[in-house]
């Protein structure tokens, strides 16, 4: 019997699902907010329109929701991230929703092992509605996936970085920088939805097998591609995201039997680098 997945959000990492979903299997629907890429239009901050959603799409067995807020501050979070998983959850009652929100909840800076049994106090504004919207969908017996910073093809900061010549280890280089590939994040949903007793009503961390210091990537890097260890510097003070020291496990995850295809960000790196050369060229 087929499957039916939705998707919500139809970007970098709801196209991969899809992709995989469609190669296991599954009849795969995606909706967007602009309706592009042979997804279907749909505002999610809008009632009206995820209830008419309802009537066009099959009825999934799961949904995952891989929205984005487009780069916006704590208005847009909260009308794609809560309001519209609300609306989700309200007009798909019953449905397995897994949301896709952000190893950003954990404000720790001491470098400490995280869990998903650690606490959660983040900074920002944005990682309080994150954990907000996590609330409504384990109330809902949904599952909730934290995200570590993830990269793939066509899109690693780290890398640009360094291939530009742009990178600074930031004071003694300690800070722990925790990655998932693309295609690993994206295997991980597929994995989850396609085991709702396991995941129901669970939090799960999805990333890599190691967390790296950013002075031991950087020199893994330089090796790599026989470049330049970059300087050392301060800090940034204009980080558009939280600074953060903190070292994110993905052992519950992997008890589950998934494992990520690359255990590490330099597992990757000399891929991924490729497709940025291509990409820009």
């Amino acid at each position: 019997m087929t499957r039916m997945l939705l998707i919500a959000g139809h970007g970098y990492l709801g196209r991969e699902l899809g992709h995989q979903a469609e190669a296991a299997g599954w009849q795969v629907t995606a909706i967007s907010k602009s309706g592009d890429d042979d997804s279907i239009a749909c505002d999610l901050s809008s009632r009206s329109a995820v209830a008419d959603l309802r009537s066009r799409v099959p009825i999934p067995e799961s949904l995952t929701f891989t929205a984005s807020s487009g780069r916006g501050g704590p208005e847009a979070y909260r009308a794609v991230f809560l309001v519209g998983t609300r609306h989700l959850l309200e007009v798909f009652s019953g449905t397995h929703l897994l949301f896709v929100s952000s190893t950003s909840v954990y404000g720790q800076t001491d470098g400490s092992l995280l869990t998903e049994k650690s606490p959660t106090e983040p900074g920002r504004e944005t990682s309080r509605i994150l954990l907000e919207a996590e609330s409504a969908v384990l109330a809902a017996n949904g599952t909730v996936v934290r995200l570590a910073g993830i990269y793939g093809p066509g899109r690693s900061v780290i890398l640009r970085r360094f291939l530009a010549g742009r990178a600074v280890i930031e004071e003694d280089g300690r800070r722990f920088l925790n990655q998932i590939h693309r295609d690993d994040a994206a295997s991980a949903l597929l994995h989850l939805a396609g085991d709702p007793d396991t995941s129901r009503g669970e939090i799960f961390n999805v990333a890599d097998s190691s967390p790296l210091h950013q002075g031991d990537c950087y020199h893994a890097l330089a090796q790599i591609f026989e470049r330049p260890i970059p300087p050392t510097g301060p800090r940034p003070e204009d980080r558009k995201r939280a600074w953060s020291h903190k070292r994110v496990s993905n052992e519950k995850l992997r008890t589950t039997g998934w494992n990520p295809h690359y255990p590490s960000f330099i597992d990757a790196a000399e891929e991924v680098a490729a497709s940025l050369t291509s990409r820009s060229g």
